[in-house]
């Protein structure tokens, strides 16, 4: 299983931060310097002062769902397992259109993809749990009579 590529590249973009912030007080007199001194590349460097943002704030436009409504379906999800009612794939995928529908009423209303729950998952560190059916020797021996016989003194 490959790493995660998570804590690296939060450490980078703490990297680049702290290079732009040198270069913009004054604290290093060029990019190139700052960009050697951080160890992060000159042309990162140079994009970001043009207003160029972070890979992951752009590839938030590419989502179907805004950041507030898939943390909305997070709880939603979290709160139906609390429960004891974890929603299904297709439920989240049919919470998931509502809302899109919800967004622009006047047009036909986008849909999620087959696959979009999975990807939905990953992002929000969600995991699928399996129900197993309850085999029927297990609960015989839950019964309460045959309980109470064994403990008879």
């Amino acid at each position: 299983m490959p790493t995660s590529r998570l804590p690296q590249a939060s450490n980078q973009e703490g990297k680049i931060l702290l290079a732009l912030q040198a270069y913009k007080k004054g604290q290093v007199s060029s990019l190139r310097k700052a960009s050697v001194l951080y160890d992060v590349p000159h042309s990162t460097l140079h994009d970001r002062l043009k207003g160029r943002t972070t890979r992951e704030h752009a590839q938030e436009r590419n989502r179907k769902l805004s950041v507030t409504e898939e943390i909305t379906l997070t709880q939603w999800i979290l709160s139906m397992d609390e429960r004891g009612k974890p929603p299904r794939v297709a439920t989240v995928r049919e919470m998931a259109n509502v809302l899109l529908a919800k967004r622009d009423e006047s047009t036909t209303p986008p849909t999620v993809g087959k696959c979009w729950v999975n990807g939905f998952m990953r992002r929000n560190e969600l995991e699928s749990k399996f129900s197993r059916k309850y085999d029927y020797r297990r609960a015989l021996c839950e019964d309460p009579k045959i309980i109470r016989e064994w403990f008879k003194l």
